[in-house]
């Protein structure tokens, strides 16, 4: 997924010492980020085992809040989102994984009351011509405005046995129920819910716009239609479910985006997820930054790069908390009544 801004490999939060024992980053190889990367503000390196316990699975299993506790949102069916598209197994672009994804997403948006469009396109890789889709559903408004809110949906092909539970099933369950939450509500700015292929390298990331398929097919499509111009702000979420998830907020999105996201984590009680610290992820997010919308990446990655999991065949289920995925579902939920108030 995401990739460290600007090849910064060295000045990852926790440490590239740390990466270096998981072998999981390595600046240009042929495996590296297939999405974010993110230089902190914070580079203090802790103890390598250290690091590997702070973010595996505790003893007592985390459960996710009860619903009426998080705004309506359900963190419990997020979870069962999240374990269903990994039980397709790999779900690389144009694989009967990513195919199984695509029916199960738009069956449930779909049974959930929402306009669901799909935008089937080819991309050109260094792998060839690869068919992929995008879906988007969407949420009523009374306005022309558009709330856009992101996540990637398929995992990397150059990791055998890579089912990809927290990178990329954590985020694209959480936005299925968002979608559940949303679809059936009439707010002054539709609230569009894109679920993108096409995230992760084939290659390498850093080579030949390797990346992004997917979000950089919507941001050109949206600019062409003329729609572009009337979104009012994108939130991404990628790699949402870790325990002990700590979200950093991202130095090259605007700030009034991330006080307004991190205000509203932190009037939930969510303070010592959503954290002060900064740092800069490529990702999802950066087609639409690069065409002037304002635009915001949820996500924490120098975590599971430091306990070794990110891109490696170790990114399964026992990795995700039902309590994050409800946390951050609940916190976004909250962060589009705040966009909703703002641009009413």
């Amino acid at each position: 997924m995401p990739k460290l801004a600007n090849g910064m490999c060295s000045k990852i939060r926790l440490a590239s010492a740390v990466a270096v024992l998981s072998g999981v980053v390595a600046c240009g190889a042929s495996n590296a980020p297939s999405s974010a990367s993110s230089a902190s503000s914070n580079s203090t390196a802790p103890d390598a085992s250290a690091a590997r316990q702070s973010a595996a699975a505790p003893k007592l299993p985390e459960v996710a809040p009860p619903a009426d506790q998080t705004g309506g949102f359900d963190g419990a069916k997020a979870y069962e989102h999240v374990a269903k598209l990994v039980s397709f197994g790999p779900r690389p672009p144009a694989s009967e994984g990513l195919r199984r994804s695509q029916e199960y997403i738009m069956g449930q948006l779909k049974a959930d009351g929402c306009e669901v469009d799909q935008d089937d396109f080819h991309a050109s890789t260094p792998k060839g011509d690869v068919v992929m889709k995008n879906i988007i559903a969407k949420a009523p408004g009374g306005g022309q405005g558009i709330i856009l809110l992101l996540t990637h949906y398929d995992t990397l092909s150059s990791v055998a046995n890579f089912v990809g539970a927290e990178d990329s099933a954590s985020s694209t369950g959480m936005m299925i129920e968002m979608a559940r939450q949303l679809c059936g509500k009439k707010g002054p700015n539709s609230v569009w819910m894109a679920f993108l292929d096409g995230e992760e390298a084939f290659v390498n990331w850093d080579q030949d716009d390797d990346h992004t398929y997917g979000s950089r097919e919507l941001a050109a499509r949206m600019a062409v239609s003329g729609e572009l111009k009337r979104v009012k702000a994108v939130i991404l979420a990628d790699m949402i479910g870790q325990y002990t998830l700590k979200i950093l907020r991202q130095s090259d999105s605007p700030k009034w985006l991330n006080d307004l996201v991190w205000k509203t984590a932190g009037r939930l009680g969510y303070q010592d997820i959503f954290v002060a610290d900064s740092t800069q992820t490529s990702d999802d997010h950066d087609p639409f930054l690069a065409r002037g919308v304002p635009a915001l990446d949820i996500i924490d990655l120098n975590d599971y790069i430091s306990a070794g999991y990110w891109h490696t065949p170790q990114d399964t289920m026992d990795k995700v908390s039902p309590r994050s995925v409800a946390i951050v579902g609940y916190v976004i939920l909250e962060s589009v009544d705040e966009l909703q108030k703002k641009f009413r």
